[in-house]
């Protein structure tokens, strides 16, 4: 079923009808009243809307500006700029290993993100910052009231198509999951921006050949929760402390993160293994280092902290979209 928040049936109705805002909400909470809590308020707006003579929704076809993509829709046909590129991630499936990426798309109307599944994921190791690209045969979903754009193996996406230009992206900044560290709580996702001002030695842990998960000492080696005894690998997790100029938070990066942040393969990391008086090099050309990045605030129970766990990294923040940023947080303060 197509969704429409509330807040987008309260500005189609005030822009049909003129009506002010505080008189449509107030029909809205009277209809409530009137059916005792048997409907939600999105269901009253939709009937006040439907008394007043206005249409909701109305069927759109062909390719959709960002702004008119709904939860619910399928078969969608958008374009739009890339913003942003999320790692693809793994995850244990029937029989198999399942892949998932996404990014950030924009146009001249909003954003939204882009996730893509299966062989679709194939396209993030060739997408860049700055790219066109060209959705078709895609569906829309809810992800904790944000409307996401799903890819399967139907889908298609084409990059840079012929023809296709973007001139500018709207930048919702009342919208965006930018933060500012004084202001993170427990469990939070984020997205930081800020000055890398204290880093620590890489730390390597076993995990499971088979499955990469973590593998835990036994009388018999490392075992595996899944596969049992095994000769385990390897991988690692790095530690940094970001400023933002209102607060710090201590960052940490696990595996496909510290190979986007180090810029070096698994292979170089692995050689920190055995060689870590050589990591100390690297660790220098950290500091004062302005990165990007998106993740999740977690409590770490152990020190009484708050750490942000980090899903993306952007070591090359686009500084025009900064300034844009900047001049349209102004005018919204004003």
């Amino acid at each position: 079923m197509i969704k429409i928040p509330y807040e987008e049936i309260i500005l189609k109705i005030n822009e049909k009808t003129k009506m002010p805002v505080s008189e449509i909400e107030e029909r809205i909470e009277k209809k409530m009243k009137q059916l005792s809590g048997l409907i939600s308020k999105e269901g009253a707006a939709h009937i006040v809307a439907n008394e007043l003579g206005v249409k909701i929704f109305e069927p759109l076809s062909g390719k959709l500006q960002i702004k008119n993509i709904l939860t619910g829709m399928r078969d969608v046909e958008t374009i739009g700029k890339v913003l942003q590129i999320f790692d693809i991630r793994e995850f244990p499936a029937e029989n198999r290993v399942g892949k998932v990426a996404s990014m950030i798309i924009g146009d001249e109307t909003g954003t939204v993100r882009v996730v893509m599944w299966g062989s679709q994921t194939d396209n993030a190791t060739r997408l860049q910052h700055g790219d066109i690209v060209k959705i078709a045969g895609a569906y829309v979903k809810d992800n904790k009231g944000r409307k996401e754009v799903h890819l399967n193996e139907r889908s298609q996406l084409i990059i840079n198509p012929e023809g296709e230009t973007i001139s500018e992206v709207f930048i919702d900044i009342k919208g965006s999951n930018r933060k500012e560290i004084k202001y993170l709580g427990e469990n939070q996702e984020a997205e930081l921006l800020g000055t890398i001002v204290q880093v620590f030695d890489l730390k390597f842990y076993e995990i499971c050949p088979k499955c990469s998960k973590r593998a835990k000492p036994s009388a018999d080696l490392f075992e595996c929760s899944e596969h049992g005894n095994v000769i385990p690998a390897y991988a690692y997790v790095f530690n940094a402390v970001l400023d933002d100029g209102t607060e710090t938070i201590r960052c940490v990066f696990f595996r496909n993160h510290v190979d986007r942040l180090l810029s070096m393969s698994q292979e170089q990391l692995m050689n920190f293994k055995n060689n870590p008086a050589d990591f100390e090099a690297v660790k220098n050309e950290l500091f004062g280092m302005i990165v990007k990045l998106n993740g999740r605030t977690n409590k770490n129970t152990l020190f009484n902290r708050l750490e942000f766990i980090v899903n993306s990294v952007d070591t090359n923040p686009n500084p025009e979209e900064e300034i844009k940023r900047l001049q349209s947080q102004k005018i919204n303060d004003l």
